[in-house]
Formats: C-alpha cells, sequence, structure tokens
C-alpha cells in the first residue's frame, strides 16, 4: 500500500469524532450498508461473527431509547462531584433523536465460550470482537462524510428489552448514524475540559507491567453522598418526637444511610462472595479448604449461616463463586481461568484476572443495589491470611501485631501466619497500587466484593461492611474510588486486630461491637436489619412538624 493509502488511513483515524448534532437527511440505503459490511469485515475470535446489526428507523423506538439514555445520564451526574456533574449534563444526547438511523451493534453470546476457538480463557473477546466492528463502521463513516456518535448511557437490560433481545444476547451501546451538523476540530470530551488524551509514552510499557513508577490508574469521578443530601438527613431526623440523636450512634448511621440511598429504603441484599486460597496449604489455618465449599453449598441451598442471617433479616442473597477449588452447583460463577499463587512463594493472581474479577464484581454491585442495601459477606477458609497481609501492606502495620487468632487458630498457628505475611510482604515490595496489591497479595473475592462497592454506590446503594475481609476489600475499593466512603457502613467490630485498624483508615464507626469472627456477611446483615428497622421508625414516628 503507497503512501496515499497510508495518509488516507492516518487522516481517517486523526478526523474520528463522537458526534452529538446531526442534520435530518435521511441516509441512502446503499449508504448504510456500506457502513454494515465495513463493521462485518472486522475480525472476531474463532471467526465467530458475534456481531448483529439492529438498525432503527423508526422514530418511536428512537424516542423511547433518547429517555432511557437521559434518565441514565441524570442518574450518573448524581454520583458525580459537582464540576463532573455539570459537564456531563452539558453533554448534547439529542443525537439519538436527532440522527435518522441508530445501529445497535448486539453481541450475540449464547454459545458457550468454550466451544468458541480462542473464547474458552478470554471469554470476553467476543464483545472485543464487536467492539472491533464498531471502530470499523465509525472510520467508514467518517470516510463517506457521515457522523456517528457512541451513546453507552443506557441500563443494559432495558436496551435490550426495548428491542426484544433474547437472553445471551448483549448490547454495545447505541450508534447514532446520519450527516453531521457539527465538525468538531478536536474530540468533545477533550475540549470541554473532561480530560485531555495523554502522551504515548504514559501509556506504553516495555515488556511487563512496572514494579515502581507505574501509570496512574484512570480517575475515578464517584462522589460522596451530595451534601445537601446529608443535610436534609439531619434535619429529617431533627424532626422527629424525640430528643436529637437520641438514638446515638444508630442515629448517625440512619443519616448516612438516608443520604446516601434514601429514607425509603426496604430491603436489601447479601452478596456472599467465595473463594478458595493456597495460602491455606502453608498451614496458617485450623480448617481444611474444603469447607470453604461446604459452606457455599449450604449458602446455595438456603442454610448456610451467612443465608440464613439474611433470609431472617428480610434481606435477599446472592451466592457468588468467584474461585472455589471445586466449583459450586448452583452458585453464581464469575471464576476466572489461571493458575493463583500462595502469597509467600508466588502472586496470588495475575493482573488480568483481578481486572477480570473487579469487572464482574461492579456489575454484581449494580444488580444487587436494586434490593436497597447491598451487604457484604465472604467464605474462604485462609482469607484471614490473606486480609491481614492487604492490611500491612495499606497501612504499614507490622504483622505481628496485625495477625489475629482467626476462628479456631493456636498460638503457634499465629505466629507462622505472621512469618507467612512477612514472607510476602518481603517478596512483592507491595506498594500501594490497589490493583497491584490485589493481584500480589490479595484473592479473588477480594477482588470481586471491591468491585461490588463501587458497582452498588454507583447505583446510588449504600453498603453495609461485615468483618475483616470485606472492610479490607471495600479500603481497596476506596483507592480506585476515592468518593465512595460515604456509601460505606460498618455493621460491627470483629475481634480481630486489623480489622479495627481498617474501619479507623476508612473513618468508619462500626454500629455493633460483638466480639464476631464468623464472616459469611451475618454481622452485615444483622446490622441491615437494624438499619432497616430505623428507617422503618422514622417513616412511621410521629414529628414536632
Amino acid at each position: 500500500m503507497g503512501n496515499q493509502v497510508q495518509q488516507g488511513l492516518d487522516a481517517a483515524i486523526d478526523s474520528r469524532r463522537d458526534i452529538r448534532r446531526y442534520r435530518h437527511d435521511d441516509i441512502p440505503e446503499e449508504l448504510v450498508n456500506t457502513v454494515l459490511w465495513a463493521g462485518h469485515r472486522a475480525p472476531s475470535v474463532g471467526h465467530s461473527q458475534p456481531w448483529r446489526f439492529i438498525v432503527v428507523r423508526d422514530a418511536d423506538i428512537r424516542d423511547r431509547a433518547a429517555v432511557m439514555a437521559d434518565r441514565e445520564r441524570l442518574r450518573q451526574a448524581d454520583l458525580l462531584t459537582a464540576d463532573r456533574k455539570a459537564r456531563l449534563l452539558d453533554l448534547q444526547l439529542e443525537g439519538i433523536r436527532e440522527a435518522p438511523v441508530g445501529v445497535v451493534v448486539a453481541c450475540d453470546r449464547r454459545a458457550p465460550a468454550s466451544g468458541v476457538l480462542g473464547r474458552n480463557t478470554f471469554t470476553d473477546a467476543d464483545m472485543w470482537s464487536c467492539a472491533c466492528a464498531v471502530e470499523n463502521m465509525w472510520l467508514t463513516a467518517r470516510v463517506y462524510g457521515l457522523g456517528m456518535g457512541w451513546v453507552t448511557l443506557f441500563q443494559p437490560e432495558e436496551l435490550a428489552e426495548l428491542l426484544y433481545l433474547p437472553d445471551g444476547v448483549e448490547t454495545l451501546g447505541w450508534l447514532c448514524l446520519g450527516w453531521p451538523d457539527e465538525r468538531p476540530p478536536a474530540p468533545g470530551l477533550e475540549r470541554r475540559g473532561w480530560s485531555r488524551r495523554l502522551p504515548l509514552d504514559n501509556v506504553t510499557l516495555a515488556d511487563r507491567w512496572p514494579d515502581t513508577a507505574q501509570p496512574e490508574a484512570p480517575v475515578s469521578a464517584l462522589r460522596s453522598p451530595d451534601r445537601q443530601q446529608v443535610v436534609a438527613a439531619h434535619d429529617d431526623a431533627d424532626q422527629l418526637l424525640t430528643p436529637p440523636g437520641s438514638l446515638g450512634l444508630l442515629d448517625q448511621t440512619l443519616d448516612r444511610v438516608e443520604a446516601a440511598g434514601g429514607i425509603e429504603i426496604t430491603g436489601g441484599t447479601l452478596a456472599l462472595i467465595g473463594a478458595d486460597h493456597p495460602v491455606a496449604n502453608l498451614g496458617v489455618t485450623a480448617f481444611d479448604a474444603s469447607v470453604t465449599h461446604d459452606v457455599m453449598a449450604a449458602s446455595v441451598t438456603g442454610t448456610g449461616l451467612g443465608v440464613s442471617t439474611a433470609t431472617a433479616a428480610g434481606l435477599s442473597h446472592l451466592v457468588v463463586d468467584a474461585g472455589v477449588a471445586q466449583p459450586v452447583k448452583g452458585a453464581r460463577s464469575v471464576r476466572v481461568p489461571g493458575k493463583r499463587g500462595d502469597l509467600r512463594h508466588t502472586d496470588a493472581m495475575t493482573p488480568s484476572q483481578v481486572d477480570a474479577l473487579l469487572r464482574d464484581g461492579r456489575t454484581l454491585g449494580a444488580e444487587a443495589s436494586d434490593g436497597g442495601l447491598v451487604c457484604l459477606g465472604e467464605v474462604g477458609v485462609g482469607n484471614t491470611t490473606v486480609a491481614t497481609a492487604l492490611v500491612c501492606a495499606l497501612t504499614g502495620l507490622d504483622p505481628e501485631e496485625a495477625v489475629g487468632l482467626g476462628a479456631g487458630s493456636d498460638t503457634a498457628m499465629v505466629e507462622l501466619k505472621a512469618e507467612v505475611i512477612r514472607a510476602a510482604l518481603t517478596r512483592t515490595h507491595a506498594n500501594n497500587d490497589p490493583e497491584h496489591l490485589l493481584a500480589a497479595l490479595g484473592g479473588p473475592e477480594f477482588a470481586v466484593l471491591a468491585g461490588v462497592c463501587q458497582g452498588a454506590a454507583e447505583a446510588g446503594s449504600p453498603v453495609i461492611l461485615d468483618g475483616l475481609a470485606t472492610s479490607v476489600a471495600a479500603l481497596i475499593a476506596t483507592k480506585l474510588s476515592p468518593g465512595l466512603p460515604g456509601w460505606l457502613v460498618a455493621s460491627h467490630a470483629s475481634r480481630e486486630h486489623a480489622h479495627q485498624i481498617v474501619l479507623a483508615e476508612l473513618g468508619l464507626e462500626a454500629l455493633m461491637e460483638l466480639r464476631m469472627r464468623a464472616g459469611e456477611g451475618i454481622g452485615a446483615c444483622l446490622g441491615a436489619q437494624m438499619i432497616l428497622t430505623g428507617l422503618q421508625v422514622r417513616r412511621t414516628a410521629a414529628r414536632t412538624r
């Protein structure tokens, strides 16, 4: 290919823009097909061609999609900092209505990943293939003088329902296609000060991910609950026919929950995440690793202690297998392929495993938020050692000071635990980068729980912590999303000394102190029950005016 082709490709890439404004003029059918044909020529995993192009010209469908996007824009804006909120609300989304054609790229995922060449390990490669199709279409549209805008401000299930998609078919958002009514000289978000394109050197790494001078993580704009909502919650409580603050710490907790999620919350969901840990084979626990599976299997049937507590508290539950040695039948699976290490000799996980688990956790958090409060629970023999190693790396606490008895441990086991943690810290030279810490010293349920915290808060739901493990996961999540602490509630302080340290780092005061060390979300469910009772009292009690 000659210089002219190279220059043309470079010009198309350089001038591609996310177009927001369109003329109403129609597009010839053959030109629409030209754009679609470019998408259909994209590379796909195992030559599976998973894309399905839904071409929407119906004005009623486009209007309904636009309302969905507007609704989601307002929801997301309320979660952002004041500056980012204003900038998001300034964005033009009328393209869904203005553009004469909408194209929804849907990924047909109904074939099992193990049956598609290349998807058995990278199970999302079909979605990546569809993203390649989107880029092909986008560049082709630009070359032919058309504009395209990619809108992902949708609840995926809402958009799927609008288009009658069957289970197993997922969308990649909505592509507006039409004749542009603007020619932006630079990307719109960059012009509006949302962000800027980083220098290539900032995103290019040599050979491997570096131990030092790591690239900065993408900035999270998640904000704490709005200050006006916080004040309104205080004012609401002051109107009750009782002395202000008469319920002590419970009053303060109710204020926090009301500011984050509103006084109308009447339920919640226990997200119980389980995984096994190779570090358990080093003698740091009194229990056989098979106990993780036993507890998870009981939880699936509704008889595990945590799930039973959730049911008694009027909560629903979600049992998730994040990496139990023997897969748990009936549990939601977010297992990732690949080996895991024992901390002392090798890293717990790879960065790609951490990324996948965080992503799955955010999805679970958003799903669990539909029920109201999101309560965290975990199951994993040996995960107290994992949690303590993370605490030491995050806070600088000495392993001998940090380790606790755990469930059933004796003095010799405590000493061994401290030795293993110290060796792990020495081996990894772990820094405070949260994803690096999860890979070096963490475990699957910790990554998923951190993602659940983010996903729940992004969806506007308060998160109720349980013991040490869930609190450490939340602390890691706050490193990824600094606005997260305002969405967190500490249900109780366990007997683990490290738990007290973590709660102090989070700035949280525990609602209860019952000397528990059971895990499974039991304390979170008990705390949620108390909170829901308190909210019910606030809704129904007499008021001074």
